[in-house]
């Protein structure tokens, strides 16, 4: 579909039909298969108590497994409002995969060259008005090595623009579970922690808002590994 698979449409997926549907996905097709391969633990869940929505999920990109692991570790209430930003030009070249990928993850595509379009702009404002949560990956691609790359400022820009604060995710195991190139996943015990929202500050610029979720991330990585 080219640059058209930003036009695609998604809303069909955020009715209540295609959210059982996902629920469905996400945890009765997915979840075991996840669960068998990865063992997942869910570190600093706590956070959702006091927080209110919408917020934006930033999290680190390593391998396919990543998004159906940060769904599953939401509580439902959250995972049943997040919506995934994803790469037009990756999973909606064909409208079969466009399909499956937008029901399963509540996907809204977005083109990785060229800027925010003023569709992508419109469908993110109207997103946040509906109070759904957005879920990120602002490395731009998955990880090759399984570290970290320079987050672009894509995240931080929505963040400033809807006066949202920014959740870091970092999710370790899914690299040395299913990398790049890899069809089918091995076992490798896999964790999703969350970190404590990161607010825009008053008249803050967006790369300095990108290099605090960065450091927060990397403190995240630092502070717990799972073990083979």
């Amino acid at each position: 579909m080219g640059r058209k698979g930003e036009q695609f449409d998604t809303s069909w997926a955020r009715t209540p039909a295609a959210g059982v549907a996902r629920e469905i996905i996400v945890n009765y097709t997915l979840g075991p298969l996840i669960d068998h391969y990865t063992k997942p633990i869910t570190l600093g869940g706590g956070l959702f108590d006091a927080l209110k929505p919408p917020v934006i999920f930033v999290a680190n990109h390593s391998s396919h497994l990543d998004t159906p692991s940060i769904l599953r570790a939401l509580p439902r209430p959250w995972r049943q409002h997040t919506a995934t930003i994803a790469a037009a030009d990756y999973f909606y070249q064909n409208r079969v995969i466009a399909g499956l990928v937008t029901l399963s993850f509540a996907t809204v595509p977005i083109e990785r060259k060229g800027g925010v379009s003023k569709t992508t702009s419109d469908r993110i404002d109207r997103l946040v008005k509906d109070r759904w949560n957005l879920l990120l990956y602002p490395e731009g691609t998955r990880s090759r090595d399984g570290q970290l790359a320079r987050l672009k400022p894509g995240a931080a820009f929505m963040a400033i623009a809807n006066d949202l604060p920014i959740v870091p995710i970092y999710v370790s195991g899914t690299y040395e579970a299913m990398p790049v190139g890899r069809g089918w996943p091995r076992k490798h015990p896999v964790a999703v922690r969350f970190g404590a929202p990161i607010h825009p500050q008053p008249g803050e610029q967006h790369r300095a808002l990108s290099h605090r979720v960065e450091a927060g991330m990397l403190e995240m990585r630092d502070e717990w590994r799972p073990s083979a």
